[in-house]
This record gives C-alpha cells, sequence and structure tokens, in this order.
C-alpha cells in the first residue's frame, strides 16, 4: 500500500458536522479537540504520520487499529485500559478471550507515544487519546470518512480481563446478544449495525469462524468452498489461519462489508446475523447501497464510541509508558 487513498475526502465535512454533536455526559464534556492546543500542538500531525508509516508497511494494521479503540473503550470507558500489562495487583485485558492472540498494534502504539512525546517535549498526551485518534487515522488512511476527535482522555491506572470476557461482542453471538451489550453501552441500534461495518476491513482467524462455515447453510457456496481450504473442521494447525472479514476488498474501508452480508458472505456468526431475517435487514440495505449514509453514521458512532467513560480531570494519569502504570 504505497499510496493513501483520496476520493472519499469529500467527507472531510463530516468533522464539522460532528464536532457539534452534542455531549452531555460530565466527563466526556471535558474532552475537547482543541485541549492540546497549547501542551502539544502537533499531536495530531505526530499521530496521523507513524499511523500512515504503520499501514504502508503492513495495510492490516489500520483494521487492528481501530478494533483496539473498540476493544479498549468497551471495557471500562475510553480510558487505555487494554494496553496495561498484568501486575501483581490486577490482570489486565490483554489476556481474555476476546482479546488474547488476537488484539494487535500494542507495538505502533508505543512507536506513536515515543514520538508524540518528543514533539511535546513531555509525556502530556495520554495512551487514551492515542488509541482514538489512531483509530480515527487508520479509518481515514484506508478510504473512509474523517471525524473530529475530541481530546483530553486520561489513563486508567487498572484493568478488568473479567469485565472484557463479559462485555465485548463474541463473533459466536446472536443478533439479540450483540444488540444488548451495545445498548448496555448507550448506543441505539442503529449505532450497532453500523459500528459493525469496520469489519469492512481486517481479517478473521479461522477459530472465530469455524463453526459457521461448517454447521450454517446461510453461507455463500463459493466463499466456503474457499475458506474450507483455510480451515479445518476440527481444531488444530490451522486455527490462526486468516480469512478476510470482507472478501471483496479487505483492506479498503467502503459499504462493501453490507453488500456481502446480502449475499451470505458473512464471515463471522456475528457478521451475518445482521442480516438474517431480523430487526437490522433494513438497516443493511440502507447502508448497502448508500455509502454516504454508512460513512455518516459511522463517524457519528465512532465519535460516540470516544465518548464512552473518559477519566478526564484528575482521575487517573497520563503514563509515560502505556503498558505500565507510573
Amino acid at each position: 500500500m504505497t499510496t493513501m487513498p483520496t476520493h472519499n475526502y469529500n467527507f472531510l465535512y463530516l468533522g464539522l458536522i460532528i464536532s457539534l454533536i452534542t455531549i452531555t455526559s460530565p466527563a466526556s464534556a471535558q474532552l475537547s479537540v482543541s485541549f492540546y492546543d497549547t501542551t502539544c500542538p502537533s499531536v495530531f500531525n505526530t499521530v496521523r504520520f507513524v499511523v500512515r508509516s504503520a499501514i504502508n508497511r503492513e495495510a492490516r494494521m489500520g483494521a487492528s487499529l481501530i478494533r483496539l479503540f473498540f476493544h479498549d473503550c468497551f471495557v471500562n470507558g475510553c480510558d487505555g485500559g487494554i494496553l496495561l500489562d498484568d501486575t501483581g495487583s490486577f490482570v489486565g485485558e490483554k489476556t481474555a478471550g476476546p482479546n488474547a492472540n488476537s488484539v494487535r498494534g500494542f507495538d505502533v502504539i508505543d512507536r506513536i507515544k515515543a514520538q508524540v512525546d518528543k514533539a511535546c517535549g513531555s509525556p502530556v498526551v495520554s495512551c487514551a487519546d492515542i488509541v482514538a485518534i489512531a483509530a480515527r487515522d487508520s479509518v481515514v488512511a484506508l478510504g473512509g470518512p474523517s471525524y473530529s476527535v475530541p481530546v483530553g482522555r486520561r489513563d486508567a491506572t487498572t484493568a478488568s480481563k473479567s469485565t472484557a470476557n463479559t462485555d465485548l461482542p463474541s463473533p459466536f453471538e446472536d443478533l439479540s446478544s450483540i444488540a444488548q451489550k451495545f445498548t448496555n453501552k448507550g448506543f441505539t441500534f442503529r449505532d450497532m449495525v453500523a459500528l459493525s461495518g469496520a469489519h469492512t476491513v481486517g481479517f478473521a482467524q479461522c477459530r472465530t469462524f469455524r463453526t459457521r462455515l461448517y454447521n450454517e447453510s446461510n453461507i455463500e457456496p463459493n466463499l466456503a468452498t474457499s475458506l474450507k481450504t483455510k480451515c479445518a473442521s476440527t481444531a488444530g494447525s490451522t486455527d490462526s489461519n486468516l480469512a478476510p472479514l470482507d472478501s471483496q476488498s479487505p483492506n479498503r474501508f467502503g459499504n462493501n462489508y453490507y453488500q456481502g452480508l446480502i449475499n451470505n458472505k458473512g464471515l463471522l456468526h456475528s457478521d451475518q446475523v445482521l442480516f438474517n431475517g431480523g430487526q437490522a435487514d433494513s438497516i443493511v440495505k440502507i447502508y448497502s447501497d448508500d455509502a454516504d449514509t454508512f460513512n455518516t453514521d459511522f463517524a457519528s458512532a465512532m465519535v460516540k464510541m470516544g465518548n464512552l467513560s473518559p477519566l478526564t480531570g484528575t482521575a487517573g494519569q497520563v503514563r509515560v509508558d502505556c503498558k505500565k502504570v507510573n
């Protein structure tokens, strides 16, 4: 991937629109796009440069950074908790079922942190903010919409493996269960369908789609045949083999994911349940036909995601090392 897509930059107006969204919770009301204007005015440019360099080296990394943001925010809010290694006082989120040997991009966050601290002259930008900015920059680099990222989050001093295990949606869950987990975080049903569109990019391991591949009938036959060459019917050596979440364009952000669902090409069970005769079908059809509407809804939902229970003010800390508490 040597050049950055430009055709979707007509969505830049979304940044202005979304920056005007009213944020009602007291904590998230303290977040602001201008938070670092005095202490580190180059933070956004610095993060963008490192993210694009990482994606140029490995296109898959963009999807990984988006997922890292989601898995951070969905567990105790956007607090950088997912970045913490285990300690004697707590077991971190990295080894939780949805994250172990799956969530990645930690090394890129470390590189961004080092470059941002160098640009700022001191560690004033939180790891939680870096994760949020990196996710947006990944969306844009892969051809998706831009949006404003309010900042000012602080970093947690603890993490929770048990909460990660209970709160994060599973690739094996049905629609009602997934929807409830999003509702518990304050998202609408439409937000859930829009955020699922992040699966327009990225890959999943055989162990996450084997059950669907060999036990479900609502999967497009040619796709199933192709996947069976990568994923054996029993656990073993193929468990970590990868397949694209969107078989049409796994490294290009767009609405192809929804078009695939209509054709029974959802890779995960949790993907295809969005179009299986249920409540989500009508939204999937809208997004499959109208990329602009999907981009607008996705960007809005990502801003909402970033406002999940952030630590602000004197809560938490700004970590020097994203992997451990100061």
